[in-house]
């Protein structure tokens, strides 16, 4: 039973790095491809999706809540009788990394101010209004 909870524990990990991958990577694809002239970061099912997801990320930081991903595999981890880690993912991963420890605030600023570049690129690179159908938007029939 152990060794089901370190899979699943790991699964959410996986999870969890792909969430924070798509939010990040996500604004560099939107800017770079506004440079590059790519369509396909205009798609508004990708920006919705781009956009809830940070607006996640910050408001669990304003209300100083750790995130349900890292709640869910600590307690995995702890089940499987493995050692866990203290306080919120993205603070863990940056100090085993990089070896800076930063106070909460430090993150919910960066949070804040990743969710107003997210935000300004929705001023600046505007999606296509997310429609039922392909092609329905402003008579737009190119594949996204």
């Amino acid at each position: 039973m152990n060794t089901l909870y370190l899979v699943v524990a790991d699964f959410v990990l996986y999870l969890h790095v792909s969430f924070v991958v798509f939010v990040i990577v996500g604004l560099l694809l939107i800017f770079g491809g506004k440079l590059l002239g790519w369509q396909w970061i205009r798609n508004g099912w990708f920006r919705l999706s781009h956009l809830i997801a940070i607006a996640i990320v910050v408001l669990q930081s304003w209300l100083g809540v750790i995130c349900p991903l890292t709640t869910l595999e600590m307690w995995l981890r702890a089940k499987a009788g493995d050692a866990v880690y203290p306080g919120a993912f993205i603070a863990h991963w940056v100090e085993e990394i990089l070896y800076y420890d930063a106070p909460a605030w430090v993150f919910t600023l960066c949070y804040t101010v990743f969710g107003l570049l997210v935000i300004a690129s929705w001023i600046w690179i505007r999606p296509r209004p997310i429609t039922r159908n392909k092609g329905e938007s402003n008579g737009d029939n190119r594949q996204d």
